[in-house]
């Protein structure tokens, strides 16, 4: 990619000198150029300009969809740092303990350099978690790539990405000594060209160590440490700065470059110098936009001012001027507010792990964002509030898109069961991720409990003896297909994943990929998607803790299907009360909670086997998806419960499967899905993704306690049958349907390795 060559003034252009033409090109209106001027009370030089485009863009002041986001509940008893005060949010987990975790996303850097772009994003959201004086202890991601099977179109680009996001995820983890336990990945021909990738990280600390980013006390010194600044960084500020077009990305500057070893000192610096009482009045990361960034919302969160000479910053680059260093979005650096007095602690901290620092500025109390560069002079002067907090926010026109089309179950053609299945399985969206995981070291720091592969991993935190559990989910093509219900199914399957593992939710941190929101059509699916969240999480008492969005994600061939990912954190009150996926003995009883009812809509079934994206979904009921969980939590801790699968895609015929062969030993089953189903078909009995369903398993003497408890809940249930053998068979209305579990398995585990020519 080319790199960035225009030399930007460092000192104040006169009146008349910033055109139209720059303006437009800083992805700044006209009114929003005017707004500025009465701000400042007079014309902004280039650099001034520059730092009120990076602040007041999407990236940074959501201005397109701030006004959708104070939609979500962000209150409750166990929320201690709620969404939008700090880098992220906390919830307490009891005992004195919290948790930080959060989401981010770095899609338009991984789609220009699939390695760096993933790598710098996972970088990013570990410095959010520490920032907040949380240790962090666990990382998962989100990952969406167009279609990657062979004939698909792009398939060769595809695999590039994604291969690249991976391997990038893996090195910086990896290297950095935190383990990626879990996440997901789909492929769809709408994320063709623009991937999206969201990563996830979960941190614990007591809850005095709750470290804030606010530059307090004037006269204090603000410190700067960690990796010098560069160039390469100003690839972030492209991005941040202005929404670009696709003709414009092929113009973008190669990303940021990380480097997870200096990261790990960065780490292990911050925390040691955020637990020397009374040394740090306040930190913050410098992520997005920079300098800029963390030095205007510190300022603006402490209600005071931050003077800083852009001399004294540490840089890896001979002449770089004002607008580069300012806008810069170089990897492992922070902004420290010292407290006066404690200077020689920060200084001893920062040279005892070897990391470049300097004390580059102070605290004032006149509310301004000042920056000097040595013999320049003053090169920028703006009240730190205004550019931080009073970004313009508008609310786009929305009009609903003309419905995908609906599905004529009498006229979809019919398929030998026996072949769907396999085909399912091998299909590269319910296929093993292993060829994933086994990059990621998920066994570092000795914690994993209940490794990738299961409906939420479940993460040791031995330092607080909890046991969490963590999950990531969003299904594209539900949201696509009726945006509102599909996040609130986001939402009920992300719990019904930690509740299957025997958690129970917490809270929510999200990350909202769509694309033009001034497309009126994305916007729409955004308010609708955003409201369907809403109203899921206070139905499940997960308020939102913080999270991203990111928009614009387009490409010529189309936008992305809407993807609001959910990532919900879990606590599990006891070790024993862990349950995983796979069926466990000979003998044991398999029942089906929930409703068996059926409907093809938005199916992998329909969409891999029959290339039909259609609705409408399978009918939704919260209060039956609450009722369901709330049963199966109680039946765990009851001790009822040997295994529990959430049926999600690929409906009950692929959850049966994986049950079979998730396990450390293969094992077969029998089932019946007979007299009770009469007239409907085996394609929708077997590959319908209707929602709120749980397979579990418990011994044969306890099943029918199990039913009647269940009943007595108003929960449906039934016995399906029992656990043995070294087949999967199922027995329907219409015909007996049989599998050797070692085919199913060879189908499922082949898929990946071998697309990435591995195999």
């Amino acid at each position: 990619m080319p790199q960035l060559e225009f030399e930007f003034p460092t000192t104040p252009v006169v009146d008349g000198d910033i055109t139209p033409e720059i303006v437009a090109d800083h992805g700044l209106s006209t009114e929003e150029f005017q707004r500025i001027r009465r701000i400042l009370g007079r014309e902004p030089n280039l650099t001034e300009l520059g730092i009120f485009s990076v602040m007041w863009s999407e990236h940074c002041s959501y201005k397109n969809s701030k006004l959708e986001l104070k939609k979500f509940p962000t209150t409750g008893p166990s929320v201690l740092v709620k969404a939008g005060e700090e880098n992220a949010g906390v919830i307490d987990i009891g005992d004195g303990w919290g948790v930080a975790f959060k989401m981010e996303s770095h899609n338009h850097p991984s789609a220009v350099e699939p390695f760096q772009g993933a790598a710098t994003g996972v970088g990013g959201i570990i410095r959010d978690i520490f920032t907040m004086g949380s240790r962090p202890v666990f990382l998962l991601n989100s990952l969406r790539f167009g279609r990657i099977d062979d004939g698909a179109e792009g398939a060769a680009l595809n695999r590039r990405l994604f291969g690249g996001v991976v391997s990038g995820i893996a090195h910086y983890g990896n290297c950095i000594g935190l383990p990626t336990v879990g996440g997901e990945v789909y492929f769809d021909e709408s994320y063709a060209g623009n991937p999206l990738v969201n990563v996830f990280c979960a941190g614990v600390l007591r809850h005095e160590q709750i470290a804030r980013g606010a530059a307090r006390g004037v006269g204090n010194p603000v410190f700067y440490v960690g990796a010098e600044t560069g160039r390469d960084g100003l690839a972030g500020a492209a991005f941040a700065s202005r929404e670009l077009t696709e003709e414009s990305k092929e113009d973008r500057p190669a990303v940021q470059v990380g480097d997870p070893f200096k990261e790990k000192l960065l780490l292990e610096a911050c925390l040691e110098l955020l637990a020397l009482d009374g040394a740090v009045a306040g930190i913050q990361d410098m992520g997005a936009a920079g300098l800029t960034c963390s030095t205007c919302e510190t300022a603006s969160r402490a209600g005071t001012g931050v003077e800083i000479d852009l001399a004294k910053v540490p840089q890896r680059e001979r002449g770089m001027n004002a607008y580069e260093i300012l806008l810069s979005e170089s990897q492992e650096r922070m902004l420290i507010i010292a407290n006066k007095g404690r200077e020689d602690d920060v200084r001893r901290v920062f040279e005892k792990w070897e990391l470049p620092y300097a004390e580059i500025g102070r605290v004032t109390d006149d509310g301004m964002m000042r920056v000097l560069h040595g013999d320049l002079g003053m090169v920028a002067e703006i009240p730190a509030r205004q550019l931080a907090e009073e970004a313009p926010l508008y609310k786009p026109t929305a009009k609903e898109p003309p419905p995908l089309p609906r599905l004529n179950l009498a006229e979809l053609p019919d398929r030998p069961i026996g072949d769907s299945l396999l085909r399912l399985l091998a299909h590269p969206n319910l296929a093993s991720r292993r060829w994933v995981w086994r990059q990621y070291d998920h066994m570092v720091r000795g914690g994993c409990v209940v490794p990738p592969g299961s409906d939420a991993a479940v993460f040791h935190v031995r330092e607080a003896d909890k046991f969490l559990a963590a999950t990531s989910d969003c299904n594209g093509t539900y949201c696509a297909i009726q945006p509102r219900q599909g996040a609130q199914m986001a939402v009920a399957e992300a719990a019904r994943n930690l509740v299957c593992s025997g958690a129970r939710p917490l809270a929510v941190t999200d990350n909202l990929n769509f694309g033009n929101p001034n497309k009126p059509e994305n916007f729409w699916q955004l308010r609708e998607c955003v409201e369907g969240l809403a109203d899921a999480c206070r139905a499940f008492n997960t308020p939102v803790t913080g999270g991203n969005v990111s928009l614009y994600n387009e490409s010529p061939a189309g936008v992305v299907d809407p993807t609001p990912t959910v990532g919900m954190v879990g606590l599990i009150e006891q070790e024993k009360h862990i349950t995983r996926a796979a069926f466990r003995d000979a003998g044991d009883a398999i029942l089906l909670l929930g409703s068996i009812s059926g409907g093809l809509g938005g199916s992998q079934y329909l969409l891999q086997l029959h290339g039909r994206k259609e609705g409408p979904l399978p009918r939704f009921d919260l209060k039956a998806e609450l009722a369901l969980q709330a049963a199966l939590l109680a039946f765990i801790r009851m001790g009822l419960i040997k295994s529990a699968h959430d049926c999600s895609e690929g409906g009950l015929a692929v959850a049966l499967a994986e049950c079979c062969f998730l396990g450390q030993a293969q094992i077969g089953a029998s089932v019946s899905l007979g007299t009770r189903n009469q007239g409907r078909r085996d394609d929708d009995l077997l590959f319908s993704e209707a929602p709120s369903r749980v397979l579990v398993t418990t011994s044969h003497a306890n099943a029918a306690a199990l039913l009647a408890l269940a009943q007595w809940r108003g929960v449906d249930a039934r016995r399906l049958g029992t656990v043995g053998g070294h087949e999967l068979v199922i027995h329907t209305d219409h015909a007996r349907h049989a599998w050797p579990v070692a085919d199913l398995h060879e189908a499922w585990s082949g898929t990946l390795p071998t697309l990435m020519g591995q195999g």
